[in-house]
């Protein structure tokens, strides 16, 4: 197989047929360009969406106070439903598989928060730290709320960074007092959000849950709380569970949608994960059929060299040549043009991938469900390996002919 004359002859017979050997490798070269930039545009396609999601959990389950619309057990619709710290405690207690339960509750409306001579107006919102996991808040300077701020109701602040960045400038925050409806707060972080509405999601502060509650004459309040499940654990499960929980306790029926309001993250994530299955395989029913196409061509070229060089061949056979030594040549050749013109397309099809993300990058340009279009290196190298097996295949048939000439029908041949 490595035999120095056999790659020489190889060789020259794709320079005595240049046109020939170029549209046969071509066809394979744009099947496997083609396949890469399917992959890298699709996986571009399902990062601008995930990114869409944030940071935050993607099983998590959110849930805030609504009205009744049912009447139930006598009494009429339209009641109020107020969730209490004792909720927080019975769904700590009551149902099981919860890994993270946290209560958050906002100043009503949007208060003025002051620095100095700076101000503007931002909500506000008291929250426990498991709360900033659930909903993607990522520490971008100092640090994030800690159980410690809760447990002793600390006068402490973390704010976004577009409040920052109108309070502070380009200074850091960290340690400076901002004012809050005439209570002093210390900033211990800023944070940043990522996905939809970054922007907006960043101009907010957040305080601990128990020193809003104190501070700002919510006592024994609840407006949202923010569940994320255990590993494994399904939260459309885990919904059932809670509505039935807070349905009993406050006396409402379990058919009311009304009577609380829930948001369920993972359906609408799992539902946009499986288009994005359905999407990843057409693409690879594209990509790969392009490739056949191309490889077939590769088979055809073949068979038509073997025809072309059936008396070479018996002369070879005559003069004690192998059928492997002839098939071996057969394939040899195959394999480099596949192999070669794929490599290509490979490298072809990453480097326009990869200059598609260094502009976006170099521009600022954001597109809205579009980011880091990437080709995974594993699917890379087993496109590489696909290839050569492919060529060898492909060259396979016309080997096997060549293999069973006999010379005098060779030598006969005109």
């Amino acid at each position: 197989m490595f035999d120095l004359d056999k790659w020489q002859e190889i060789l020259g017979t794709m320079q005595k047929n240049k046109l020939r050997t170029f549209l046969t490798a071509f066809g394979v070269f744009w099947g496997i360009f083609m396949l890469v930039l399917l992959l890298g545009a699709g996986k571009g396609l399902e990062n601008g969406v995930y990114n869409r999601f944030g940071a935050g959990a993607k099983n998590s389950i959110y849930v805030w106070t609504g009205k009744t619309a049912l009447a139930h057990k006598g009494m009429s619709p339209g009641r109020e439903i107020k969730l209490t710290n004792q909720d927080i405690a019975s769904v700590h207690r009551d149902v099981d598989n919860v890994q993270i339960l946290s209560p958050r509750n906002r100043v009503f409306g949007e208060y003025t928060i002051n620095y100095k001579t700076q101000n503007g107006s931002y909500q506000v919102f008291g929250a426990e730290p498991g709360f900033l996991k659930i909903n993607g808040e990522i520490p971008f300077k100092g640090r994030l709320l800690n159980e410690i701020d809760e447990r002793e109701k600390r006068k402490v602040v973390v704010i976004g960074d577009q409040v920052s960045k109108v309070l502070f400038g380009e200074a850091d925050p960290v340690g400076e007092y901002v004012n809050i409806k005439g209570i002093h707060f210390k900033v211990v972080g800023t944070f940043k959000m990522r996905g939809n509405n970054s922007s907006r999601r960043e101009e907010r502060a957040y305080i601990p849950f128990s020193t809003l509650q104190a501070a700002f004459n919510q006592p024994n309040q609840v407006q949202m709380m923010a569940l994320v499940a255990e590993p494994g654990v399904s939260a459309k499960d885990m919904e059932g569970r809670l509505r039935n929980l807070l349905a009993e306790r406050h006396k409402f029926s379990t058919e009311d949608k009304m009577a609380i309001g829930v948001e369920n993250t993972e359906a609408e994530f799992l539902k946009v994960m499986g288009l994005f299955n359905g999407i990843r395989i057409f693409v690879w029913i594209v990509g790969i059929g392009t490739l056949i196409a191309g490889i077939v061509g590769v088979s055809n070229i073949m068979l038509i060299i073997v025809k072309e060089r059936t008396r070479e061949i018996g002369v070879r056979k005559a003069l004690g040549a192998t059928p492997f030594s002839i098939v071996s040549l057969i394939l040899q050749e195959s394999v480099v043009i596949t192999a070669f013109s794929g490599y290509l397309g490979l490298l072809a099809g990453t480097g326009v991938l990869a200059g598609l993300e260094y502009l976006m990058e170099s521009s600022g340009a954001e597109a809205p469900f579009f980011a880091n279009p990437e080709v995974d290196p594993g699917v890379a190298l087993a496109s590489t390996v696909v290839l050569v097996v492919s060529g060898a295949l492909a060259g396979l048939m016309p080997a096997l002919k060549a293999a069973r000439i006999k010379p005098i029908e060779a030598l006969r041949a005109s």
